[in-house]
């Protein structure tokens, strides 16, 4: 039977190998057997995919890029020139068991030029800068860049400015949200003496709260939250220094930014919640509705995104 995909006379397709329809292998292209390519996919020249290797359908692969045997890239993913892939974290030592040695490029990720990938999980329509060397997991729509590679963004975040807030509860220079977060103004008070910000809770906090935490020390390369509440609310105050807030309901996902104690963030319940781009002298108080409870948590996106009903 005809092959309903395309090899170019220069490429090799190894017997065993699993090539989708209007999939393309172009010009010196080597592909192993016991190697799964899907549908429509786009290998072009000097590529080479090893044995084990699992591709799903609209994979773009550009010239000269090899992936390995424990590489599994899902649908729609985009790889650019020369991206370098490894296989192994620790190609000289037999102590760490084979999940080490596993990279996962989850659906609509795009790859750039020259970006080094270890062994990791990149996560659904996460952008990879070119040149950027990854060595940890990147978060689902998360922008990194740079040696090693850091969080700088977020894929389709709208950025709700709030250069002038309004009184207590108000939200006067807010963009409306589409999602429920919204900032609140904290009065304020200065003399000679210094300044005051005053929160009180009746007047202000859209919930009675039943336990306070805060965080501090964290490096501006980290990412903290990457968690949705069924039932818990939240309300965050940079009591000193500054940070970005990402507010996501598994549509849409809004960019806060928290720089003075005189404003606080309602984090609304069912919304994934990202704390980055930490300034090195911020302490985030955080003011939530209800006890720790684990089982409040949820701290895998695609889980998430089954919560919410979305697929």
């Amino acid at each position: 039977m005809e092959n309903d995909f395309f090899v170019h006379p220069h490429g090799i397709v190894e017997p065993g190998a699993k090539i989708g329809s209007g999939t393309r292998i172009w010009a010196w292209a080597h592909i192993l057997g016991d190697s799964v390519i899907g549908k429509d996919c786009n290998l072009c020249d000097h590529t080479f995919v090893e044995s084990g290797v699992i591709l799903g359908d609209r994979v773009t692969v550009k010239c000269n890029v090899s992936i390995w045997e424990g590489i599994t890239i899902e649908d729609d993913v985009f790889i650019g020139p020369s991206v370098a892939f490894t296989n192994d974290k620790f190609p000289r030592s037999k102590q760490y068991p084979a999940e080490y040695a596993k990279t996962y490029i989850a659906k609509g990720a795009s790859i750039g030029a020259n970006a080094t990938i270890l062994p990791v999980k990149i996560g659904a329509y996460a952008m990879v800068g070119a040149g950027a060397v990854v060595t940890k997991n990147v978060p689902p729509y998360a922008i990194v860049v740079g040696n090693p590679a850091r969080v700088v963004g977020y894929v389709n975040a709208v950025s709700i400015a709030n250069s002038n807030p309004g009184m207590a509860g108000g939200t006067q220079g807010q963009k409306e949200s589409s999602i429920g977060a919204k900032i609140y103004s904290i009065p304020s008070f200065s003399d000679v003496r210094g300044d005051i910000s005053i929160l009180e809770f009746s007047k202000i906090l859209p919930f009675e709260i039943k336990r306070i935490f805060y965080t501090y020390g964290v490096k501006s390369t980290e990412v903290r939250g990457e968690h949705a509440h069924k039932v818990c609310e939240q309300f965050l105050i940079a009591v000193h220094g500054s940070l970005n807030v990402i507010v996501d309901n598994g549509i849409c996902r809004e960019e806060y930014v928290l720089d003075s104690p005189t404003k606080g963030l309602h984090l609304p319940s069912g919304c994934w919640g990202i704390e980055y781009k930490h300034s090195q002298d911020c302490v985030l108080l955080v003011l939530a509705s209800h006890e720790y409870d684990a089982k409040d948590y949820i701290r895998d996106y695609n889980e998430f995104l089954k919560y919410k009903g979305i697929k």
